[in-house]
């Protein structure tokens, strides 16, 4: 019944949101260059196509200052702005821009809002970080403009599923709305990208074995169990063969977590270009972090143009962060209460974080730093089971880097940062200590 409240208040919001944006000829679209930002734009724009509405799309790594002042120079005063998958703890920042504005978002809200309209499940009472993500709440927006907007559910589910989140609740809601119109089906499996079994293992980031990107480990694990061929061709009984061996050896470290994300149900999203969810996340996760947006966009609105390449560059990715994962643990460190690394040019810390936290040491959140040219960038992920004991990496982040300089935030459970140069050391310590503080049971 309280779930049937807080969903019928959040499509009230959604209402409210579609009402403002139909009475606009062009929109200003701003939105994240995650697979949670590219999706939730992906199903805006095509929103905004069906009601013959013009659009103007930027993705950003980011909101902040530089963000804001490149839409007051891009955008008529007659426009209406909308953030997608961002907007809702920057209220300061986008408060200087003077047009209308809709924030569509799942992001703990941080101040008072500038904006007309914003939609996030945390106002009425639902956790943003794990019921429903930014592409989720895009999807309430564009089911208000048109019903005929649920093809678009697949790409919701994408979202949720690049946002590690639980398919309960309000994501369970929309799953169920995709399956009923046979936009999204689902198999039981292993929860990775289709293609040769021995290849997908090897540059594979999730799960992280212990043979990961090691080809002839993973040969002999494969000949051992007699399985070979294409994963999406697997019949049933070997598919549980796969799953049961996978699942003995995830026991040995993984978080319960981790074992439960990467074995089950398996989303097949039968209106996109990329039916296998897991291989749509990895190519617009690539396409996001390579300064691609423009391409994963265009994926998401079904222009196959640029899918070869890619697909091709997302595989790249995945053995890069595979080979990353391996440098990281030669360079972890460990602090009161967290895990961290503090590398160079590396690519996929938020993967990296995941990885360590997850498959590694369930037991302490994980902070990796990365310098990049001028930059330093933070990836911060825990685990669910650690949030219920008080963890709030937002938090932690958003102050810690307040106190250097820079600028964070995001959820409990998965956060980002960007500071200065040369803090990285006073960085981690701040938050190490904010997390001994939320966590006193994780002291040394």
């Amino acid at each position: 019944m309280k779930l049937n409240i807080e969903m019928q208040k959040l499509k009230e919001m959604a209402r409210e949101a579609a009402d403002l944006i139909e009475k606009y000829e062009h929109v200003r679209v701003i939105s994240h260059n995650d697979a949670d930002g590219l999706t939730s734009a992906g199903i805006i724009c095509q929103a905004l196509m069906r009601k013959d509405i013009r659009f103007h799309t930027s993705i950003v790594p980011r909101l902040d200052k530089a963000v804001v002042e490149m839409v007051k120079a891009t955008t008529a005063d007659s426009d209406l702005v909308l953030f997608c998958d961002m907007g809702s703890g920057q209220s300061d920042i986008i408060s200087e821009i003077k047009q209308d504005i809709v924030v569509l978002d799942h992001h703990v809200p941080v101040g008072d809002t500038p904006a007309k309209v914003l939609v996030n499940p945390h106002i009425v009472g639902i956790d943003g970080a794990m019921h429903v993500s930014g592409s989720g709440v895009s999807f309430f927006v564009a089911m208000e403009m048109e019903p005929a907007n649920i093809e678009l559910a697949g790409l919701a589910i994408a979202g949720a599923v690049g946002d590690k989140q639980l398919f309960s609740t309000i994501n369970g809601h929309i799953l169920e709305e995709a399956v009923n119109a046979e936009v999204v089906s689902i198999k039981k499996g292993l929860r990775i990208g289709d293609g040769e079994l021995a290849k997908v293992l090897e540059y594979t980031p999730e799960p992280y074995l212990d043979i990961t990107g090691d080809r002839e480990k993973i040969d002999d694990f494969l000949d051992i169990l007699g399985l070979h061929g294409n994963i999406e061709d697997l019949d049933p009984e070997q598919t549980k063969k796969l799953t049961s061996a996978i699942a003995l050896k995830l026991a040995k470290n993984a978080s319960p977590e981790a074992i439960d994300a990467v074995i089950g149900d398996v989303y097949i999203l039968n209106k996109e270009l990329v039916h296998n969810v897991y291989d749509l996340v990895a190519i617009l996760n690539t396409c996001g972090k390579a300064d691609k947006a423009g391409m994963g966009l265009s994926i998401c609105m079904k222009n196959d143009t640029d899918l070869a390449e890619a697909t091709d560059m997302a595989i790249s990715n995945q053995i890069s962060i595979v080979e990353n994962i391996k440098k990281g643990l030669d360079i972890v460190q460990q602090g009161n209460s967290i895990g961290y690394l503090i590398g160079q040019d590396m690519e996929g810390t938020g993967l990296i974080a995941s990885t360590f936290v997850r498959y590694v040491n369930p037991e302490m959140p994980f902070v990796a730093v990365n310098q990049v040219e001028d930059l330093v960038k933070v990836s911060a992920r825990g685990t669910r089971a650690l949030v219920e004991k008080g963890l709030d990496l937002s938090f932690a982040l958003r102050e810690a880097a307040k106190l250097v300089g820079g600028e964070g935030g995001g959820h409990n459970v998965a956060s980002g940062a960007s500071i200065p140069p040369g803090t990285a050391e006073q960085f981690i310590s701040k938050v190490d200590d904010m997390v001994a503080e939320q966590l006193p049971k994780q002291r040394a």
